[in-house]
């Protein structure tokens, strides 16, 4: 049983490079189409039905590059669909949230002091967000506010920091950040499977069988292609973040969250005007800078602004570990090699916040990370950090044999 949280770190390790893999590819794709567009030029040579063209240098070659809004009056035997980076992407990354999130609910996806739900009902929720998210979206892309493109986006702005708030409310910091990201990407990879390619068909059978193309499926593409593209940037960020518990790990993580989503408008918007051959707009650094420092300074804000939640509790869910009769000399173990760092006020120098937001100052702390410190102490050596407080092989071993005979201890 205990080899099982091997497989499983190794399982979502290979889940998490599928997901970067799939991202790089469609993210990449994405901000390579949206440059190209917004830098055609209209040429008086162009063939008929072409909108505009650009001369590119890459690899050693030169690219000529031509679009048509419509079609050319000859449609060409081979098209390429940009289509399976998203569906993978969002397939790669709805495998992470179940190895990791749902595989490790307890741990990873509930906290009790937030709301003291069952991992069952937890998926549930989980699942029936992103749902939603896209539903809402959907019907308000369609409704009448759908034709204003600027009140739209406000609109789902004011979502998103809805939604924000609310999964600060149901589960861990961290996973209310890594399901922000979620919500907006399962958003972004269905405009693409629900709308764009379907549109893009419609539009090609049309033309091939001589018929003018409806220009409300072209539109209806369009504008959902503008809000993937303001919205990819603060996606990267929420997947990100799970590393930098100053970002999730704080009383104001959804107003940070919300700040992130304008940073994601202003830096997108630096891009897409520059590539557009309409200036540089360098106003929108300076926005994105004072954000940033606001969202820091929200990150590290006195702590006797938001209270302590007292955490001493060992859950139910890791009572085998600290009941364990390892466990009293693990606990010494930890708090001789390990709780300089992992404190609520660190000692050692250099570390002003425990690593990662992890704390291991009592019984409750220790169970609740028995995985990562047998993953990471015991059957590896990557904590502590260059082993800096000498812990010894025996040490190890003892970290070892804790875990696996707790868990061997819950099976029987």
């Amino acid at each position: 049983m205990y080899e099982y949280a091997i497989a499983w770190e190794w399982l979502a390790f290979a889940a998490r490079w599928f997901h970067v893999i799939t991202a790089i590819a469609w993210i990449g794709s994405s901000f390579y189409f949206i440059a190209l567009d917004l830098g055609l030029v209209k040429r008086p040579h162009l063939p008929p039905g072409a909108y505009g063209e650009e001369w590119q240098v890459h690899g050693g070659g030169f690219y000529h590059i031509q679009k048509y809004l419509v079609a050319p009056a000859q449609m060409p035997e081979h098209l390429t669909w940009f289509k399976y980076e998203s569906y993978f992407t969002w397939i790669s990354g709805f495998l992470m949230l179940c190895i990791v999130y749902y595989g490790g609910a307890d741990l990873f996806l509930i906290d009790r002091h937030v709301l003291d739900i069952s991992p069952p009902v937890a998926i549930l929720i989980s699942l029936a967000s992103l749902v939603f998210g896209w539903i809402v979206y959907d019907l308000l892309c369609k409704s009448p506010l759908g034709r204003n493109t600027w009140g739209l986006m406000a609109v789902l702005y004011v979502v998103l920091v809805f939604m924000a708030w609310g999964y600060t409310q149901l589960f861990t910091g961290r996973a209310a950040f890594l399901h922000l990201g979620a919500f907006t990407a399962t958003i972004m990879s269905a405009n693409v499977f629900m709308i764009i390619i379907p549109n893009q068909k419609i539009v090609v059978a049309d033309l091939i069988a001589g018929r003018t193309p409806d220009p409300k499926y072209g539109q209806a593409a369009k504008q959902r292609s503008l809000h993937n593209n303001y919205l990819t940037l603060p996606v990267i960020f929420f997947m990100l973040s799970n590393h930098y518990p100053l970002a999730f790990g704080t009383a104001f993580n959804w107003v940070i969250a919300a700040l992130v989503f304008l940073m994601g408008v202003t830096i997108r918007h630096w891009f897409n005007t520059t590539h557009a051959r309409k200036g540089r707009p360098t106003w929108t650094w300076i926005v994105t800078l004072i954000l940033f420092i606001l969202i820091m300074w929200l990150s590290t804000a006195p702590k006797l602004l938001t209270g302590e939640k007292d955490t001493a509790a060992v859950a139910p869910a890791f009572q085998q570990f600290a009941g364990n009769p390892h466990f009293p000399a693990v606990k010494q173990l930890v708090a001789t090699r390990c709780s300089m760092c992992h404190a609520a006020e660190p000692v050692y120098e250099g570390i002003v916040r425990p690593p990662k937001e992890v704390m291991l100052e009592n019984d409750a702390e220790i169970a609740a990370h028995a995985r990562e410190i047998y993953i990471q102490a015991g059957r590896s050596h990557a904590m502590p950090p260059g082993n800096i407080t000498d812990i010894t092989l025996d040490e190890r071993k003892l970290l070892v044999a804790w875990f696996e005979s707790a868990v061997e201890g819950k099976k029987q």
